[in-house]
């Protein structure tokens, strides 16, 4: 899988939030985050320093936003991929490891956030509760819809395990088919699927 999303430059006609996203996406692949206030992602964006903050808060909450948003995008990807897959719901969340993996390695905002500064790798670490609360509410929904008769007590508890998994196999590398067959062991124990 090549990068998910493609040139993110700020873009005429676009809302205020993509905008200043697009811009804090900019200035991440450049390699210029922990260098750049505010000001200057907002002056990027064409937008006043006030507003940067009124929408996002912090420089530490617009990056969260930029990187859901583009783990969203790989989603909606993967989703259309698994649609395709029939429903056995082991080999979903196993495919998503896979793809997941393999686009954090090819997409480069998702790979300067990995191998980033340390203002970037909190987004993935210690401040990362909003993008693994998205992410694990997309990972929970997909399972809902190919396991309908299952408790959703174990969809949460299938979707929480695998993310924590990718997570880790994201931060401490391994071949993405060995990591996406770990998973697949992994929640099969815990997945009540006819077969």
């Amino acid at each position: 899988m090549g990068t998910v999303s493609g040139d993110r430059r700020p873009r005429e006609g676009a809302g205020v939030r993509e905008r200043l996203m697009d811009a804090a996406y900019a200035e991440v692949l450049a390699g210029y985050w922990g260098e750049r206030r505010m000001v200057d992602i907002a002056a990027a964006a064409r937008v006043s320093r006030q507003t940067l903050y009124n929408v996002f808060g912090s420089k530490e909450g617009l990056l969260q936003a930029v990187v859901v948003r583009e783990v969203n995008t790989l989603l909606d990807t993967v989703v259309r991929v698994l649609e395709s897959d029939g429903h056995d719901p082991v080999h979903a969340v196993s495919r998503t490891t896979r793809m997941v993996l393999l686009a954090v390695r090819d997409n480069p905002l998702l790979r300067a956030v990995v191998t980033g500064d340390d203002q970037l790798l909190p987004v993935l670490t210690t401040r990362s509760a909003p993008l693994l609360d998205a992410l694990r509410e997309r990972i929970a929904w997909t399972l809902g819809e190919r396991c309908p008769n299952a408790d959703p007590g174990v969809t949460e508890a299938v979707a929480d395990v695998t993310l924590r998994l990718i997570v880790s196999y994201t931060l401490q590398p391994m071949d993405p088919d060995q990591a996406a067959h770990r998973v697949e062991m992994v929640v099969h124990g815990m997945l009540p699927v006819d077969r």
